[in-house]
């Protein structure tokens, strides 16, 4: 590559970094993901910034902890003078452009990039904001239940294999306009589908893929009077006690999850080709922005610091890193500093704008930190990721401290045995230092009841939304009578001469 690189961002929704513990596990049916794994850098143990998707996806897009960008939940605004990796790239010359979801919710929907090629899948206003006034509330409307375990199965469209395939179509297209050169610029393209997000909803084509798959057994339940206190919220906000669920929708909501990554494996493919075909070279990263539970401790979807659920995949293909592993505990945060190193950016202003660091050159990171105050909540709870050690505090609950090494299923909650009071008053102390749960707290609780008062008063009256419209400018498009007929068919040519 010569001048500053291309970056082709490939983002998931809800896919487990526990299925990527170095590239995609052996069973998926994903070759596309593998072939990108062979050349990337593969960071085995990579932390959301918060496991949900509109938090989760501000921290990535910032390099920011909700604390800081104060996206709490899945209806908090995402505020326009925080810079992001569009933001920086773009003042540094590049073409910045999203195709696909990033569940941005507010008036700004576009964050950095220069243009934007799909609606969001999701709505961009209050309405989806979480109350703490009013502790054990379920808001049935949009809160996630159990109907998209029960409901798993096979169909060939659904809302999200409509967006999706629009996501991939824009994407292509556009691929295909930056190779024509009309624009000189440098580009960054970031491609973010829906998928495996639930329903767990798929293709026969791809459904069937799974049919035999030993990975489909129903994992072993944690009775709910076993659970931790957070993991009894989360149940009971998805409405455990309505539905009985059985083995084999288990099975069944776990190979339709299987099932849509491999369609997502598959469109990427079909981005990628588009690449090569086109000759264009790029920086490629791959992630998600949260996990999924699927099933494990008898737990379904995210909102919690398991494993399943924060952790996620993260793969760099780029010249200055090197194939290979990395098991060092890393962030999504990490992503807008790293970014910007490998495009040649000024890194001391950045520095100040993130809580991340770069992972162009091997830098060693300290403890990962997470936070999490949406649904399922009643006060914000942290956690700290330190080599082998997991600690999770609130206000609310006793503090936690998983040993991943020994256990990674964490089962054994060793915060009150003596022999490992030592490794637990360090990661307080720190946690301490990065966090005042109380103002943490307030900010939270004042951030819901400006936005429950706001959401009311924009709904009456006439309403005008703030969810993206992508702009199609027809008169602009194939041929029009303001162009030569001859330029315009050699010019939109590609390659041309052969």
């Amino acid at each position: 590559m010569s001048g500053k690189p291309n970056i082709l961002i490939l983002m998931a929704d809800q896919l487990s970094g526990v299925l990527f513990p170095d590239g995609p596990a052996d069973f998926l049916h994903t070759p596309n993901l593998k072939r990108l794994a062979a050349r990337s850098t593969r960071f085995a143990n990579a932390y959301t910034g918060s496991p949900l998707c509109a938090p989760g996806r501000a921290s990535f897009m910032s390099g920011q902890l909700p604390s800081r960008t104060q996206v709490y939940d899945n209806a908090a605004e995402f505020a326009s003078d925080i810079p992001t990796y569009a933001h920086h790239l773009r003042r540094a010359g590049y073409h910045t452009c999203l195709s696909g979801k990033m569940h941005f919710v507010g008036p700004d929907q576009l964050h950095g990039f220069e243009e934007r090629l799909t609606t969001d899948i999701y709505p961009a206003d209050f309405g989806w904001t979480p109350d703490y006034r009013k502790p054990g509330e379920r808001i049935d409307w949009w809160y996630h239940n159990l109907g998209s375990v029960t409901g798993a199965g096979v169909a060939e469209i659904s809302n999200q294999l409509e967006y999706d395939d629009e996501v991939a179509h824009h994407a292509r297209r556009k691929l295909y306009d930056l190779a024509r050169g009309h624009d000189d610029r440098p580009w960054c393209l970031t491609v973010s589908f829906t998928h495996p997000h639930d329903p767990f909803v798929a293709r026969r084509k791809y459904w069937d893929l799974y049919a035999d798959a030993p990975e489909l057994a129903a994992p072993k339940p944690i009775p709910y009077d076993q659970m931790d206190n957070h993991s009894q919220r989360l149940m009971d906000a998805s409405d455990w006690r309505s539905q009985e669920i059985t083995e084999d929708q288990i099975r069944r909501a776990r190979q339709g999850y299987f099932a849509n990554i491999s369609y997502v494996d598959d469109k990427i493919g079909e981005i990628l080709n588009v690449l090569e075909a086109t000759r264009q070279e790029a920086i490629i990263l791959f992630l998600s922005d949260h996990g999924e539970m699927l099933g494990e401790r008898g737990m379904w979807f995210k909102m919690s610091f398991y494993e399943q659920s924060a952790r996620v995949p993260l793969m760099i293909s780029a010249p200055d890193m090197p194939a290979g592993r990395v098991d060092q505990p890393v962030s999504t945060i990490d992503v807008l500093p790293t970014l910007c190193d490998l495009a040649g950016l000024p890194m001391d202003e950045i520095a100040a704008w993130t809580d991340g660091v770069s992972l162009a050159k091997g830098a060693k990171r300290e403890p990962v930190p997470m936070e999490y105050a949406a649904e399922g909540s009643i006060t914000p709870l942290v956690a700290l990721r330190e080599g082998r050690w997991k600690y999770i505090a609130c206000m609310a609950d006793p503090e936690m401290l998983f040993d991943l090494e020994t256990d990674p299923d964490e089962r054994v909650n060793l915060a009150g045995d003596p022999e490992h009071a030592e490794t637990l008053g360090h990661l307080r102390s720190l946690a301490h230092q990065r966090w005042d749960l109380e103002a943490y707290d307030g900010q939270v609780r004042q951030s819901q009841a400006r936005r429950w008062i706001v959401y009311e008063a924009l709904r009456n009256g006439s309403y005008y939304p703030w969810d993206h419209q992508p702009l199609q400018r027809a008169s602009e498009r194939y041929m029009r009578n303001h162009m030569d007929l001859n330029v315009l068919e050699e010019s939109q040519r590609f390659p041309r001469g052969e």
